[in-house]
């Protein structure tokens, strides 16, 4: 399964931009993101097959 990430602004909370990644890979992004105090949004990546 596939994950969209969207790094927040600090201020008022929209979407700066956004990375889609494996699920193998989100614990490393919100590992770094809460190291950082980074807001993020994770979401499940909207599937392109029919």
């Amino acid at each position: 399964m596939r994950f969209e990430i969207l790094r927040l602004d600090d201020v008022d909370g929209t979407a700066v931009d956004s990375t889609v990644v494996d699920a193998a890979s989100v614990n490393r992004i919100v590992q770094q993101a809460a190291a950082i105090g980074q807001r993020i949004l994770i979401r499940p990546a909207a599937s392109t097959s029919c």
